[in-house]
């Protein structure tokens, strides 16, 4: 007998395996995002005064780690489902519980008030139909990650080609950086003002109808409705105008990773309902015209930004230039009213939208 011999695993340690492999296939990635070298990364530059280049230095090896230690699809998908988890789906439903806890308050921030409320009596109230739309978003979420490995195992398994997206240790440089930002975010522009306009709201359209039997059967947002639709919808409306940019300009992951991050924060804000954003200027007008855009059954607004709409004449009411000007103006004013109350050692009333 063979002392040496390996022995074969039993169907109780096959069964277990079998168990274990989607926790295994979540967890080697996190375990070397969570090492000593991205705990590095994040706390030296709070907790010390090393150098950039050094911070940077541990920044190269937790991604030369990751990259040399896991499978490319494996840490662009997970990497994609983090960010949209993190960046969406979790904000989400953090406005979703702060929507349904506390209503009250709630509607004095929403910009139409209680009507807006997820949970509202206008919307069904508890028993309405707010977690479906949830469930849908948060499958379609999914089904835009289940695409892109698609994508990338036809270019690698099939084609044999580079994948879509640049997967190396090396580290994209800031300028580069910044140039595939802003040329990806005016892409999406367009794509998304195109295929939404022509493809989804045609009449001669196949689509039609099924874009407008699900996101516009809301007529005020919360931030679930950003990813509601048909899935083919889903597709043509979000997913295409997003994705294709990152593949046409083939991103390197990590700049995809951000671009990805910006797109959620948008798509969360754009969507809240909410009348105070972080940023006035650019995402309080974002979001009142995609309010306009549903309330007005998609009779314009079919851009994210509303640039090309600004452009080709298709915005409904205040269009961006006059929406930044107007923020702009009530900022400055806010401004000027706090000056002078704290010079006269009171406090500025609030002057509200009309």
């Amino acid at each position: 007998m063979n002392l040496f011999q390996s022995a074969q695993p039993s169907l109780l340690d096959r069964a277990w395996l079998a168990i274990r492999y989607p926790y295994d296939l979540v967890r080697n990635p996190l375990d070397a995002l969570l090492s000593i070298p991205a705990l590095s990364f994040l706390l030296i530059p709070t907790f010390s005064s090393y150098s950039t280049s050094l911070n940077l230095l541990f920044f190269y090896l937790t991604w030369s780690t990751l990259i040399l230690s896991n499978p490319p699809l494996k840490v662009e998908v997970l990497g994609t489902l983090a960010i949209r988890v993190l960046f969406y789906l979790l904000p989400a439903c953090a406005f979703l519980a702060f929507d349904g806890t506390t209503p009250n308050i709630a509607a004095k921030a929403k910009e139409h008030g209680e009507s807006a409320l997820p949970m509202g009596e206008e919307q069904g109230g508890r028993k309405g139909r707010w977690w479906k739309i949830a469930l849908v978003s948060t499958g379609n979420v999914l089904l835009g990650a289940a695409l892109q490995s698609c994508v990338e195992l036809v270019f690698t398994n099939v084609l044999h080609i580079r994948s879509a997206l640049k997967i190396s240790t090396s580290l994209p440089m800031p300028w580069g950086i910044a140039i595939d930002l802003i040329r990806g975010l005016f892409l999406r522009e367009i794509l998304s003002y195109v295929l939404h306009r022509y493809v989804l709201h045609h009449p001669d359209s196949p689509l039609t109808n099924y874009h407008m039997s699900w996101q516009h059967t809301i007529t005020a947002p919360y931030a679930f409705v950003a990813n509601y639709d048909h899935p083919v919808a889903y597709v043509v409306h979000v997913f295409l105008p997003t994705y294709l940019p990152a593949v046409l300009f083939r991103f390197h992951l990590l700049t995809y990773h951000m671009y990805l991050a910006i797109v959620s924060l948008e798509e969360t804000f754009a969507y809240s309902g909410y009348n105070v954003l972080p940023s006035g200027l650019i995402l309080g007008g974002i979001a009142r015209r995609q309010e306009r855009h549903l309330m007005g059954h998609g009779k314009g607004n079919y851009s994210c930004l509303g640039i090309v709409d600004f452009v080709a004449g298709t915005s409904l009411g205040e269009d961006m230039v006059e929406d930044i000007t107007e923020e702009a103006e009530n900022n400055h004013v806010q401004e000027r009213l706090k000056g002078r109350a704290k010079r006269g050692g009171r406090k500025p009333k609030s002057r509200s939208r009309s």
